[in-house]
């Protein structure tokens, strides 16, 4: 059993409230990336994306994700991880990586200033066109899918938390 969880997922899909209220709920040790990222480039990453650019960016992002070193945690990436290889097969082969799936409606809903939270965007892209090239990638990396739609944050914690209790136990029983 992998001794952490990581959360991806469009940005506003709750990766960083949820992230907190299940570390707590768990015992677990949270880490918000983002921040992560801030604190070792020593800049916000709205500055990093107006530097560097968003190619720029995204090795930065892809980097310090792939040399994460922490344990017993609920890790919370940027939802531009997934683009990231390197930093996805780190995340995959030390936690259960999660997707906390949203329809582009509510993601819209949710959102208000994306550059002002340090959204990966490229020139000309909508919302619509970052959900529709980002959903394949979460998919794709996700152990477990959890459809967040119309659900409060207790909700879902409270769903992540009796799936990652049925998971402990199951592998509790089975030798590795």
């Amino acid at each position: 059993m992998k001794s952490n969880i990581t959360l991806i997922g469009m940005p506003a899909s709750g990766k960083s409230t949820i992230g907190v209220l299940l570390a707590k709920r768990l015992g677990y040790s949270f880490v918000d990336v983002d921040l992560v990222i801030q604190e070792k480039e020593g800049r916000l990453l709205k500055e990093i994306i107006d530097t560097e650019g968003t190619d720029g960016f995204l090795q930065i992002e892809d980097r310090i994700n792939a040399g994460l070193d922490v344990r017993h945690s609920v890790i919370s990436p940027g939802g531009s991880v997934v683009y990231g290889e390197a930093a996805m097969r780190h995340l995959k082969e030390i936690s259960t990586v999660i997707y906390l799936k949203l329809s582009c409606e509510e993601v819209e809903q949710r959102l208000d200033d994306l550059t002002d939270r340090g959204v990966a965007l490229k020139d000309d892209m909508t919302l619509r066109d970052l959900y529709e090239e980002r959903v394949p990638l979460y998919e794709k990396y996700a152990d477990i899918t959890v459809d967040e739609t119309g659900w409060t944050a207790g909700q879902t914690v409270d769903e992540l938390r009796s799936i990652m209790e049925m998971r402990i136990a199951g592998s509790a029983g089975s030798k590795d």
